[in-house]
């Protein structure tokens, strides 16, 4: 008798005990609770002492002892051979429950929507069971997951006007296999549309009604996508404030859905707030201690009397952040007494003006170094900035100090004067030199990209330097005083700075220049380089630049060695040392030459926020005027690239394809942004 009773099963054991043994179980409610525990406990003690018979299942324990009847609680007896075939299935069930095992998501039912894809993408982001793919569930956690993904489906579904839409659950899969299948079965039902789209107010704007109308890109019999009018909505805002209404607003759409004929009916209020032009820049008092109005409003791309745009404000917000002065900044559009124009106010607050830098670093063709600086960037207002850099090395040694002004004039150009003073030791050439240098450009950066920028440019240097002298390669010190005018003109056709995947760029470099060294020599350093970047498909770029050079006027020996063209080493031709390329002394170093040509061919392929490159470089440096492309050097690798937020990360890794005597196996460059 004790084998009937399973473990897990102790309370069905005993009830089947009680009712075996033939003794009415009376309703509770019929007996008084101590009654009931004193029958219970006499029953107790029998089947102590009791022998019990075998039991017959279809009689009881024996011909002599039939069952007693019982009073009907309304529940049918359980069939025992049906029990057994449960307590199997069970068993078989418990197993699977609470074994892990891992499983995969099969969409069915969306193939013939349009938005098949999208709402497939929108599930991959969401879901649940997605998030944990491939992790092994139980078949509770894998049930209770696929519960809220049905909820999810049904979501996206009415997001995209399906509001009829069916989603049930399958799980596929036996015991023992390795994958089961959450099978979700969707019937999308019909595509509910817009019967109407209203924009009550809009028509305050008089004749620009149709064009800021066009800014709501939802038009009836449009399906009723939530995605579609809430994009909708967000543009027309963007547009209302980029279109001249600084003050417009908008209220809470209300979408009214009707079922029995499938349509809905979008209504958005507009409140215009009236169409504005650009008046004045008011600083706030204590702000003014950065910038006054005037500088803002150099900064500023907007003039006064020019149609309102929020760009054009955002523009202005992330110009004063980039000045490295301001930490916070504030610009409300402000009523003035004319009212067609809005003043813009502009509150800030103020970020440590000065900086301390410092690099440590290392490379092939330049030894290690190390760098510090020091810069008050608003020493003489506005934006008047004081500093100091040092550089110690053991291949080089520097120091100066700089006056910049920054936005000078206008936005983006830079004003600056440099005193320093160096010494390179290169294998190229050895130079000690003091000078004074000043520069005035405009600049293309990543928050404004110009597609024409230039600099000019003053040199005073004197120079005391090695140069070799005659076939016998004799080293001696040469003392060179040159005056310079470099000058520089660029276009860029590209969209990204540092990492183009189209279009073009062209620069032109002009330095006349006067040498005293054993007499007067006057001659011109011009350079011309460019670069095509051509998009293959969406991964992969293929990008080729040329760099040609000459410096007319001038024999090689009265050009100071600092002076002349040099070719090699990451930005040049990879594979090569810095400066390493082209003639060589009986010493075996490099003397530099009066005209240059470089190549490059290179394939971008990116995956992901990662990206191989292979290249090709050529290049070489002549003693003569002009390149004639013969002694080509050329240099092969491979690079790595990691996408960063602020630009790619460069690793190439180059081999010398035909060396000179004592260029190295492989070189590596480390930098940021593309080669080129």
């Amino acid at each position: 008798m004790t084998g009937l009773i399973k473990p897990g099963r102790a309370y069905f054991g005993s009830f089947m005990l009680f009712c075996a043994l033939g003794t009415p179980l009376p309703l509770v409610a019929q007996t008084p609770a101590d009654t009931l525990a004193e029958d219970v406990a006499n029953e107790v003690e029998s089947l102590t002492t009791r022998e019990l018979q075998p039991l017959d299942a279809n009689a009881g324990f024996a011909e002599s002892e039939p069952l007693t009847e019982f009073d009907d609680f309304g529940v049918a007896w359980p069939d025992m051979s049906v029990v057994a075939d449960s307590e199997t299935a069970a068993s078989r069930n418990a197993i699977a429950i609470n074994t892990e095992q891992r499983y995969s998501v099969v969409l069915r039912g969306l193939d013939n929507l349009d938005e098949a894809g999208e709402i497939r993408s929108q599930f991959r982001a969401l879901s649940v069971l997605r998030e944990r793919d491939g992790d092994p569930a139980v078949v509770a956690q894998i049930d209770r997951r696929a519960d809220v993904d049905r909820e999810l489906l049904r979501e996206l579904l009415r997001s995209h006007g399906y509001y009829d839409s069916q989603v049930v659950t399958e799980l596929s899969g036996e015991t023992g296999q390795e994958r089961i299948e959450v099978i979700f079965d969707i019937e999308a039902g019909p595509l509910y549309r817009f019967a109407s789209v209203d924009l009550p107010g809009l028509a305050a704007a008089g004749d620009r009604t149709d064009e800021l109308r066009e800014q709501f890109p939802v038009r009836e019999d449009d399906p009723v996508d939530a995605a579609a009018v809430t994009s909708a909505q967000a543009n027309l805002a963007v547009e209302l404030g980029n279109r001249g209404y600084p003050f417009a607003e908008m209220g809470e759409e209300e979408v009214i859905v009707d079922h029995a004929s499938r349509i809905a009916r979008l209504t958005l209020p507009v409140e215009t707030g009236g169409e504005r032009s650009f008046g004045g820049i008011r600083v706030e008092q204590g702000a003014d201690e950065l910038f006054g109005s005037d500088h803002v409003a150099t900064i500023a791309r907007f003039e006064p009397g020019e149609l309102y745009s929020t760009g054009m404000v955002d523009d202005l917000r992330r110009a004063l952040i980039q000045t490295g002065l301001v930490s916070r900044v504030d610009l409300t559009p402000v009523e003035t007494d004319d009212p067609g124009l809005v003043d813009i106010a502009v509150a800030m607050e103020p970020a440590p003006p000065r900086t301390i830098s410092g690099e440590i670093g290392y490379s092939t063709g330049e030894g290690a170094r190390v760098e510090v600086g020091w810069e008050h960037r608003n020493l003489i207002r506005p934006e008047g900035a004081l500093a100091l850099r040092g550089i110690l090395g053991t291949d080089e040694q520097f120091a100066s100090v700089s006056l910049r002004r920054s936005n000078f004039l206008e936005r983006d150009q830079i004003l600056t004067a440099q005193l320093f003073a160096s010494n390179a030791n290169r294998d190229a050439f050895d130079a000690r030199t003091a000078g004074f240098t000043a520069s005035f450009e405009r600049i293309s950066n990543q928050l404004w990209q110009k597609q024409w920028f230039w600099s000019l440019g003053l040199e005073l240097l004197a120079s005391d330097e090695r140069d070799v002298v005659g076939a016998a390669g004799m080293r001696q010190r040469e003392t060179f005083l040159i005056g310079a005018i470099p000058m520089s003109l660029n276009y860029d056709g590209t969209r990204d700075l540092l990492n183009p995947e189209s279009g073009v760029r062209l620069s032109a470099f002009v330095s006349p220049e006067l040498s005293f060294h054993d007499g007067t020599f006057g001659y011109a350093r011009v350079q011309l380089d460019g670069s095509a970047y051509f998009p293959l498909m969406d991964a992969l770029t293929f990008a080729g630049r040329i760099r040609l050079g000459g410096i007319p006027g001038a024999s090689t020996n009265n050009i100071a060695p600092s002076r002349r063209f040099y070719a090699g080493g990451g930005g040049s031709v990879r594979g090569y040392s810095y400066q390493s390329i082209g003639p060589r002394d009986a010493n075996n170093d490099p003397i530099g030459g009066r005209s240059l040509v470089e190549m490059a061919i290179e394939a971008r392929y990116r995956f992901g926020n990662f990206g191989i490159v292979p290249f090709i470089d050529a290049g070489a440096i002549y003693t003569d005027l002009y390149p004639d492309f013969s002694n080509l050097r050329f240099g092969t690798g491979l690079g790595f690239r990691y996408y960063s937020n602020f630009g790619p990360i460069r690793l190439d890794v180059g081999t010398p394809l035909n060396p000179q005597p004592g260029d190295p196996v492989i070189a590596i460059y480390v930098s940021l942004g593309q080669a080129f």
